[in-house]
């Protein structure tokens, strides 16, 4: 499936707030990739990145989505795309550091050499949701029923070896318990039956949540991620509990192959300044997002540390792709 979105207009080359060089090195409409579909996280964030680096760059900047196959068909237009710098793309976490661990896992591309690191941009909170039909309310008394009764809890995800499995099975291991796995087609089913009551918790990105919570079908327990979001700062932290439980499902930019160093650089500076607009971080804010941007140095080490980290968890879960 294809679609573009063409957001605003091009600045004049004279008129780039600072980063003239793009503009004039790439000497056209720029595009992001997205490989996911219309209204979800991912979405959004493309079409905000575009609207805010719009004068960045210096040119159009179209949103361009490809979805399928958990976000590589878009992954591999952006490797095959010429490094002329014209040509980025959005990838989640998943993508860069679950699926090339993921055993039986068949990727189209090499995530490591046909893919340049540009800029970790946001990150989405991760949060520990329970029906409302259950009885406990707080994480000692999920943990503490997980183990009077092992395997009668069940959690629910988008699927296998996704974000919200991930974060499932390393609070199995973390605390010790055994949950029973449910995994959907996608997080709307698994969130329709978590509030229809045919499951009893799940561990996800608090995006998906909101529209549920505000009318009460689902209760908000802890966030897992590093810090909490201002949108429920009095929420703990699932850290607090089990000390280094961290879950961030972060997106990052990436460019083609080969992407030479200074369009590389050129493209950081851009989205640093996009994601530092006052109107960018209340957006992220009230789409339950959180700003990470940082240097195309550390992407990469975010992407050892996680791809390590996950590799544990898949290994000990014995997790393999559909």
């Amino acid at each position: 499936m294809q679609r573009r979105t063409f957001v605003g207009a091009a600045a004049a080359f004279g008129t780039l707030a600072g980063f003239p060089a793009l503009a004039q090195k790439i000497g056209g409409d720029a595009r992001i990739l997205c490989g996911f579909p219309p209204g979800g996280t991912a979405d959004l964030l493309c079409r905000i990145l575009a609207e805010a680096a719009k004068s960045e760059v210096g040119q159009n900047v179209i949103v361009e989505t490809k979805t399928g196959a958990s976000g590589f068909i878009a992954n591999e237009t952006v490797a095959n795309s010429p490094p002329d710098g014209r040509t980025v793309g959005l990838a989640a976490m998943a993508a860069m550091c679950v699926s090339p661990v993921m055993p039986g896992q068949k990727l189209p591309i090499n995530v490591d050499t046909d893919l340049t690191p540009i800029a970790n941009v946001a990150g989405v909170y991760n949060m520990l949701v329970f029906g409302k039909h259950v009885k406990f309310r707080t994480v000692p008394e999920l943990i503490a029923e997980a183990k009077k009764d092992p395997g009668k809890i069940s959690y629910a995800s988008a699927g296998n070896g996704t974000s919200q499995h991930l974060a499932g099975e390393l609070f199995k291991k973390m605390a010790g318990v055994n949950l029973l796995h449910v995994p959907y087609r996608g997080g709307a089913p698994a969130i329709q039956d978590l509030v229809a009551g045919n499951c009893d918790v799940m561990f996800g990105n608090m995006p998906e949540f909101l529209g549920q919570i505000g009318p009460g079908n689902l209760i908000p327990i802890a966030f897992g991620s590093p810090r909490v979001s201002p949108l429920f700062p009095n929420l703990p932290l699932m850290s607090s509990f089990l000390p280094g439980y961290e879950v961030v499902n972060w997106f990052a930019v990436f460019g083609p192959k080969a992407l030479p160093a200074d369009l590389t650089g050129l493209w950081n500076k851009a989205l640093r300044a996009a994601v530092a607009k006052p109107e960018v971080q209340k957006r992220f804010l009230e789409s339950g997002m959180d700003t990470v941007i940082g240097s195309p140095e550390q992407l990469k080490a975010t992407i050892v540390a996680d791809r390590k980290k996950w590799a544990e968890v898949i290994q000990a879960a014995g997790m393999r792709a559909d």
